[in-house]
């Protein structure tokens, strides 16, 4: 897609639409927002997975549900048949197949893991939702255990408060099992039924093939309607129930904070008993910023064993919108890394022995830079003072005529003259006093 350029008139290319590019100052909190994903989650001993980002599309299909909204008409796909890939839309089921495929199920069945990466779904771009989105998500994979119910919705919790989040809520239910979701689908479809036609349209569609969406319905007038339906509780069977009674025990003793919401569902067909939303008020009708739930039967669906398994994904931008609507500390303006030395060329025909100073001060670690701007020295300065660098190495005339250099300290203005042979030293010398007196600012 292109645009018109205001200056030329010629056109100029712009991102599809659907997605958005990360400019530094935009990447640096981004990196931050991961930084806690990663020191967090190793915490709590999860490890961290990476998938490829195209899968074969009969794997969604056989775990998303081949009637849900996300493969019918949302999933971006190439080819046919058994050729047919898919950009994947979600991490869940990425997972259980790398768990089959690398003999997990067969060696150490129970694996908790982690991933970060992006998402694509072909559906209508808003405000923190983007066409190519992404996600931070956790998998734990073969257990039913309902105390790791309570983890994964703690270790999320977690996460957005590590991250400065204020009011998020935190919503959970159960949908039982299979046979219970069919009691239950029943129930919903005769007392729908009555009011069938006042559904909006894209709930008449779901009546007969995904009532459960019904539920979930943003718009005013089903949910009004949807109101007064029963819950799941009495078509759930004895081991669903106690399942769900020993979560919300669990949860209760923990002191988390939590609501039961019966209306809750989640939009895979993969998805049982234990389900959960963290939804925040700032992002409106769309509020969800992160979702997840059991999936005890998807690794038998994808040929394993029937083991159990539960996980969440956290939406990156959906949770960076909220952050900047209540001013999160974590997404505040972070400033760029400080250089920790520039080079300064007098005159333009020191400027490669300027670079040559420049590689050895980067080689022995040190974070340095030079100008390549061709700008007079009191401009190189100012561009060393821009960037915050610690320490501006001089090169002139005299110094390189005495293979010398001036070092300047940048927060003393105090400078000397050193030997380039000592440079590397001396500039390391100078950023560990100064280092060493930050320190003791700061205990001050």
């Amino acid at each position: 897609m292109t645009e018109p350029n205001p200056e030329s008139g010629a056109a100029r290319p712009a991102a599809p639409r659907g997605t958005v590019d990360l400019m530094p100052d935009d990447v640096l909190r981004w990196r931050a927002l991961e930084r806690v994903a990663h020191d967090l989650f190793a915490r709590y001993g999860y490890q961290e997975l990476r998938t490829p980002l195209i899968e074969h599309t009969r794997l969604f299909v056989r775990s998303i549900g081949e009637v849900t909204d996300i493969v019918e008409k949302e999933m971006y796909t190439f080819g046919e048949g058994d050729d047919s890939v898919s950009l994947r839309p979600e991490g869940t089921a990425s997972a259980v197949r790398a768990y089959l495929e690398h003999g997990c199920h067969q060696q150490a069945r129970f694996q908790k893991w982690y991933y970060v990466g992006p998402m694509f779904r072909r559906e209508r771009p808003q405000a923190g939702r983007q066409r190519q989105f992404h996600q931070i998500g956790v998998e734990v994979l073969g257990s039913t255990d309902p105390l790791l119910d309570v983890e994964v919705m703690t270790l999320t919790c977690r996460f957005f408060d590590a991250i400065g989040l204020a009011g998020y809520d935190l919503a959970v239910n159960t949908i039982g099992d299979p046979a219970d979701r069919d009691r239950y689908r029943e129930v919903l479809r005769t007392k729908l039924t009555p009011v069938r036609a006042a559904l909006c349209e894209n709930c008449r569609r779901r009546f007969e093939r995904n009532v459960f969406r019904i539920l979930d319905c943003k718009e005013q007038q089903c949910r009004d309607l949807c109101a007064d339906l029963p819950p799941i509780d009495d078509c759930l069977s004895d081991a669903s129930r106690a399942h769900w009674q020993a979560v919300t025990a669990a949860l209760d003793a923990s002191g988390l904070p939590h609501r039961v919401d019966p209306r809750l569902v989640r939009g895979f067909d993969y998805y049982t008993q234990t389900v959960f939303e963290v939804r925040h008020g700032a992002l409106g009708a769309r509020d969800a910023i992160c979702g997840g739930g059991r999936y005890d039967n998807l690794i038998a669906d994808l040929g394993g064993p029937a083991l159990g398994a539960l996980g969440f994904g956290i939406g990156t931008e959906a949770t960076l919108l909220a952050a900047e609507k209540t001013g999160a500390a974590l997404v505040a303006a972070q400033p760029p890394p400080r250089l920790d030395a520039f080079v300064v060329s007098i005159t333009p025909d020191l400027r490669g022995r300027a670079y040559i100073l420049v590689d050895q001060l980067r080689q022995a670690g040190v974070a340095a830079d030079m100008d390549h701007e061709e700008r007079s020295p009191r401009k190189q300065f100012r561009a060393a003072n821009a960037i915050g660098a610690r320490v501006v190495v001089v090169l002139g005339p005299d110094e390189a005529a005495d293979e010398a250099v001036t070092v300047k300290n940048m927060a003393t203005g105090e400078e000397h003259t050193v030997a380039q042979s000592g440079l590397v030293a001396a500039v390391a010398d100078l950023l560990a006093a100064d280092g060493a007196n930050d320190a003791a600012g700061g205990m001050a």
